[in-house]
């Protein structure tokens, strides 16, 4: 069938959001999406049908029912599939002219050189120890990375190579530290600062289960993930990729958004004398979950 494939025809509805220049710069761009799952699917999924030209994946996991709630690539017959392989597929059937190359469990050896190809990375994963690498690494080499905080609420930020990343915005214990020395007791923290600065800074806990919440912070609960969140999520970071290739002004800095559906609002973050006092409450709260 790729015979009956254009390029041009299949963008050609593209055109409005974008111009002619804009697409050829999404025709030659590449992007690194590392995780393919929830997020990290639904991204790839809207990058291949932009037209992005070349695309690398990373993940090492494979599909599971759990998964059908809301990965766009999973289905009943993908069960037991890899991840990333699947996804590959599926961009070729959207662009069979698409450069996709996939990378499994030993991606992050392979960071620089896949760095070295792609100046935008979506990081699509939920391990910290995995993305404190990737980050110290895009940093290195030039690299914007668009993520998305752990919360309830669709969100995104975009870290580039100047600005703060997460390590060091939220106060990880991993700062100056290698890899290799990073401990489990380390990372359960860094997850804790990241689940408070979503509670102080958005109305993620007004949306949420609190008996739940309360099993996820005590580490008793996996994170909960609900297909409407995670698919909003993912082409928020698309449109933040594309910002990228293109050379539009990021509609997110390091620090990021929320999108709140229920009430039809961007929460950003709070001015500080009130994020103090957020904390305080939100630090409480922690403990006695």
């Amino acid at each position: 069938m790729s015979d009956q494939f254009d390029y041009r025809q299949m963008t050609s509805r593209n055109f409005g959001f974008v111009t002619e220049a804009e697409q050829e710069r999404l025709r030659a761009g590449h992007v690194f999406v590392c995780g393919t799952g929830g997020m990290g699917g639904a991204c790839v999924q809207s990058l291949a049908r932009a037209g992005v030209g070349a695309l690398e994946l990373a993940d090492f996991d494979t599909f599971e029912v759990t998964n059908l709630n809301r990965q766009v690539f999973c289905s009943m017959d993908d069960l037991g599939r890899s991840k990333v392989e699947v996804t590959a597929e599926r961009v070729r059937g959207i662009n069979p002219e698409a450069a996709v190359q996939t990378h499994g469990e030993h991606w992050l050896d392979q960071l620089d050189d896949i760095l070295g190809r792609c100046r935008v990375v979506v990081n699509g994963m939920d391990d910290i120890a995995a993305g404190v690498r990737l980050y110290r690494a895009a940093r290195a080499r030039g690299a914007t990375v668009i993520d998305a905080h752990s919360s309830t609420l669709p969100s995104v930020f975009v870290v580039r190579p100047g600005d703060p990343t997460p390590e060091e915005r939220l106060g990880w214990p991993t700062r100056g530290l290698p890899h290799e020395r990073f401990t489990r007791e380390m990372l359960d923290q860094c997850k804790q600062a990241e689940i408070e600065y979503v509670l102080v800074h958005s109305s993620t806990a007004n949306h949420v289960v609190r008996s739940v919440a309360a099993e996820i912070a005590a580490g008793t609960r996996p994170r909960i993930s609900f297909a409407p969140m995670v698919i909003t999520t993912g082409n928020l970071l698309a449109y933040e990729a594309i910002a990228a290739l293109t050379g539009r002004p990021h509609g997110a800095d390091f620090r990021g958004w929320f999108l709140n559906p229920y009430t039809g609002r961007i929460e950003r973050p709070r001015w500080w004398p009130v994020a103090l006092a957020r904390r305080a409450l939100v630090q409480r709260f922690l403990k006695g979950a």
